[in-house]
């Protein structure tokens, strides 16, 4: 892509972070929100390019946190349990996916967002 060459290392590395700092979250309460959010915030203004990934990961993260709140109660009727599997899976690929065309300079449109943060 022609942006990638115009992004410096550093943008691309804190945007790639972004979205790997996500995965926190399999290790810390709230740790897939708190990851992205620290990262958005303490660079947003110095780079665009964080800008966007930043406020794209933890947009994808807040509606995967509401999606799993949604499917818990489900879990009781067992239908819950595939839907809880199918949304952590989808999250782990689409954070690696993001990571990687971050850190060369592509857009990764993640699925089924709510836009939380403009």
């Amino acid at each position: 892509m022609e942006e990638s060459r115009m992004l410096s290392e550093t943008e691309r590395n804190w945007a790639m972070l972004s979205h790997l700092s996500a995965l926190a979250g399999f290790f810390f309460p709230f740790g897939g929100i708190i990851g992205p959010l620290i990262c958005w915030m303490s660079r947003k203004d110095e780079f665009s390019w964080v800008n966007i990934n930043g406020r794209n990961s933890l947009n994808f993260q807040l509606s995967m946190l509401l999606y799993i709140v949604l499917a818990i109660p489900l879990c009781f009727i067992l239908i819950g349990i595939p839907i809880v599997i199918l949304i952590v899976t989808l999250k782990i690929v689409c954070v690696i996916i993001a990571s990687i065309k971050a850190s060369r300079g592509d857009l990764f449109k993640y699925p089924l967002v709510i836009p939380f943060i403009q």
